[in-house]
């Protein structure tokens, strides 16, 4: 069997070579997913590692604030995954697998309002199960809100009863008792599950990869074989861009550009006053008239950051907010005021 040497500091780990490896990185919208991509693509050392951002909505963000991937970032955008992966997922999986230059490892980020397990069933369900090695699913919890209400979202719950290791992260913005809270939770969902505290997603990569936590036997059972049979057929019956999950929890994204910049104190002000309530999520790379700056806007829940650095591409606005039923028009109209 070839084994693949992972470096990570002074540590290292031997992959069994059982097919390319995978790894599946979920959470809810603004727990730390990205963050948790760039740690791994920080310390990879000589691991050569595709990746897979997907988004939800029509701007692709995340693959613009990752470090560079050159050209084994593979982008899947306008929708989540779990409502293309008759297409899109597969797809992608065989162009990095007939790459000439062979991968040692694939991550895959979902967007925050996706299901897992028909990620999970196209990989043990498929063709795809002789090609590659689901290694494990990993999910971004934040720590500061989530609650047992899960933002009333069926993908939030779906999220940590698939997951094979919970990061419980952002454990500097909480208490000890709401800590213990959030585990006991998850510990209620996930019977048995690793649940590691993290500030800013900072995780050894020997504790991510190569790890070997998926179950497979459980998913390849006639249950799970049925349930993937299920949402196949509902899938043929719905528009890609939706899935039931997403009807059920109504959550809607809205994109916003603009090749002219942004007042600082107008944006400011939509922000703090004008900013509908349902947002639960918004990212962007943001221009401002009175700066020479690229400036990365995230925003979760009632936080929000502003970070400069320098321009990659031409000065634009480019801004995608997520939410319950939000109103594309009221939204467009208020960001187009924000406009010098």
């Amino acid at each position: 069997m070839q084994n693949i040497p992972l470096t990570s500091k002074n540590v290292d780990v031997e992959i069994p070579k059982l097919g390319m490896p995978v790894s599946i990185i979920t959470g809810f919208l603004g727990s730390g997913k990205t963050t948790l991509l760039n740690q791994i693509l920080q310390n990879k050392q000589d691991l050569k590692i595709a990746v897979l951002v997907n988004e939800f909505g029509d701007i692709d963000i995340d693959s613009q604030l990752l470090v560079t991937v050159e050209q084994d970032m593979l982008e899947l955008t306008n929708g989540c995954i779990c409502c293309t992966i008759n297409d899109g997922l597969v797809d992608a999986v065989y162009r990095i697998l007939e790459r000439e230059q062979l991968v040692d490892y694939l991550v895959i980020e979902t967007t925050g309002v996706a299901d897992p397990l028909p990620i999970i069933l196209t990989f043990l369900g498929t063709e795809l199960r002789d090609l590659t090695n689901l290694d494990s699913i990993i999910t971004v919890v934040d720590a500061e809100t989530f609650d047992e209400n899960h933002f009333n979202s069926e993908a939030a719950l779906q999220q940590i009863t698939y997951g094979d290791f919970i990061l419980l992260n952002k454990i500097d913005l909480v208490n000890v008792s709401k800590l213990e809270e959030i585990k006991d939770f998850i510990s209620k969902v996930k019977q048995g599950s690793r649940i590691l505290p993290t500030q800013q997603c900072q995780v050894p990569l020997e504790l991510l990869l190569g790890v070997n936590l998926m179950p497979r036997d459980k998913y390849i059972s006639d249950n799970y074989q049925n349930s993937r049979e299920h949402k196949h057929h509902h899938h043929d019956h719905e528009h890609h861009s939706h899935s039931h999950h997403l009807e059920n929890d109504g959550f809607v994204s809205i994109a916003f550009r603009s090749d002219k910049p942004f007042d600082v104190n107008r944006f400011e002000d939509f922000l703090a006053e004008a900013m509908p309530q349902d947002v639960f999520r918004a990212k962007g790379i943001l221009w401002f008239s009175d700066s020479d700056m690229r400036h990365i806007f995230q925003l979760s829940g009632p936080r929000y950051t502003l970070n400069a650095d320098d321009w990659r591409t031409p000065p634009k606005n480019e801004l995608v907010f997520i939410g319950r039923k939000l109103d594309q028009r009221e939204i467009v109209t208020k960001l187009s005021h924000c406009l010098l």
